[in-house]
């Protein structure tokens, strides 16, 4: 038999079929990187919108700092004005988040939201924040709120991070309320001077604490540093 006639032996139809459930799998895994770069970018996004929103806060309040909710429990209450969460989406000519929980509009996961990761699952809390404040950044336990200029580096120093969901804010961490590298392994970071930045989960502390980077602060320089041992 020529070999234009000779057919597929069995082995050979089965490496075949091997071969294009590998192609299939790269090209696959290829595309959800590629959608996940987009994710990530519009996340990125969103941090930009929101430290946008922290100027124009401070400019407004004497250089005030919104207040960064509650901390390492989960959030319950969501009708305090100067909360983040509440304080900054009028700058962003956008509801507060107790308005739209008293509206019955709840930001879900993966709407088109400034509230909303792309990427964030909600993984069941009552109210699903999957941007947190830094938990060290102009927290309650404070009598007067941090100011602008008061902040050390501001450039350097964390505003807003990737975050679990349940809490309105977010440190490094062993604990629950860490921060949390959802874009392939990447975790999205807000500066307080308004930059929005990319960086290796495990780099910052993802799960672990907080490593001390020089360049990536979540200490402030203010009277909020001593307590921050207590959210690692």
């Amino acid at each position: 038999m020529g070999i234009m006639g000779r057919a597929f032996t069995l082995i050979e139809l089965l490496i075949v079929i091997a071969i294009i459930a590998i192609l299939a799998a790269v090209v696959l895994s290829v595309l959800g990187q590629a959608e996940e770069r987009g994710r990530s970018a519009q996340c990125l996004s969103n941090l930009r919108q929101w430290g946008i929103a922290f100027r124009m806060y401070a400019d407004d309040n004497d250089d005030f700092l919104p207040r960064r909710g509650q901390g390492v429990q989960t959030l319950q209450e969501i009708d305090r004005p100067t909360d983040w969460f509440n304080a900054l989406p009028a700058y962003l000519s956008l509801p507060s988040f107790q308005t739209m929980i008293s509206n019955n509009i709840l930001p879900a996961a993966h709407s088109h939201s400034i509230f909303i990761c792309p990427t964030a699952q909600n993984p069941g809390s009552n109210y699903f924040l999957p941007y947190g404040m830094n938990m060290n950044l102009c927290p309650w336990n404070l009598t007067v709120p941090t100011q602008y200029f008061q902040v050390n580096q501001p450039a350097c120093v964390v505003a807003m991070a990737d975050a679990p969901g349940p809490w309105a804010s977010t440190y490094p961490s062993k604990h629950a309320w860490s921060i949390v590298a959802r874009h392939n392994g990447q975790i999205n970071l807000l500066f307080l001077a308004g930059e929005a930045q990319s960086f290796s989960g495990s780099y910052v502390g993802c799960g672990t604490g907080d490593p001390g980077l020089p360049m990536v602060r979540w200490l402030t320089g203010t009277a909020s540093d001593p307590s921050a041992v207590n959210y690692q």
